[in-house]
C-alpha cells in the first residue's frame, strides 16, 4: 500500500443515489432545501468517529454539459472535491467503482455514502485488513449486497440517526431499536 505519511479517511459520496432515495423513497417528491443533507456534517461525523483527517469526494453526473454551480461552490466551501463526470452509462457509479479500486493500493480508511449494491465487490475488496470501511445510508434502503458485508467488517451508519445530517426529522418508517424508542415522538 502506498502511504503518503498521513492516514486519511476518504469519503466518497454518490450524490445521485442519496438524492434519489431521499426524494422517491422517503419524501415522495423533490426535497426542499431544509430536507436536504448537510454534507459538512458527513465530513465532521467521519472525522469524529474515526479520528482521522477526511478527504471528501463528491461525484456528480455532468453529462448534460452543465454543473449546478451554486451547489459545486458550496461543496468546495465545506471541504469536498467535486468530481463532475460525463460520458455514457452510469458515469457516477463507474467513477466511484474506479476510485474504490484505486484505494485498494493506498493507505486510508474509506466511507461510502450510497445504497447501491453495485459497489459491493469493490467494498468487499477493501475489507479484511487494518483499514476501516464504512457505509453512510438510510439503513432500510441499503442493498442486501452491502448489508451482508457487515459480517465481514463493513460498519454501517444511518445518515439521519447516526450522522445527524438533516435539520428536520424525515418521515421514515424504520425499525427502531428499543433503547432508541421515544414514545413522545408518536403522541
Amino acid at each position: 500500500m502506498q502511504n503518503d505519511g498521513t492516514r486519511s479517511t476518504y469519503v466518497l459520496v454518490d450524490g445521485e443515489n442519496i438524492d434519489a432515495t431521499l426524494g422517491s423513497s422517503i419524501l415522495n417528491g423533490r426535497p426542499t432545501p431544509e430536507q436536504r443533507p448537510r454534507w459538512e456534517r458527513v465530513l465532521d461525523f467521519t472525522q469524529r468517529t474515526w479520528g482521522r483527517p477526511t478527504k471528501g469526494l463528491f461525484f456528480l453526473n455532468a453529462t448534460s454539459g452543465t454543473l449546478p454551480m451554486s451547489f459545486v461552490q458550496a461543496l468546495l466551501a465545506i471541504g469536498y472535491q467535486p468530481i463532475p463526470l460525463a460520458g455514457e452509462g452510469k458515469v457516477v457509479d463507474i467513477g466511484i467503482k474506479r476510485t474504490l479500486a484505486a484505494l485498494a493500493d493506498r493507505d486510508g480508511d474509506v466511507m461510502l455514502a450510497s445504497h447501491d449494491g453495485d459497489f459491493a465487490p469493490e467494498i468487499e475488496a477493501l475489507l479484511g485488513g487494518d483499514r476501516r470501511v464504512g457505509l453512510l445510508a438510510f439503513r432500510e434502503f441499503t442493498s442486501t449486497q452491502l448489508s451482508h458485508l457487515s459480517e465481514r467488517g463493513l460498519q454501517a451508519f444511518d445518515l439521519e440517526s447516526d450522522v445527524k445530517a438533516f435539520n428536520v426529522t424525515l418521515p421514515r418508517l424504520r425499525i427502531i431499536p428499543l433503547d432508541e424508542f421515544d414514545p413522545l415522538r408518536y403522541l
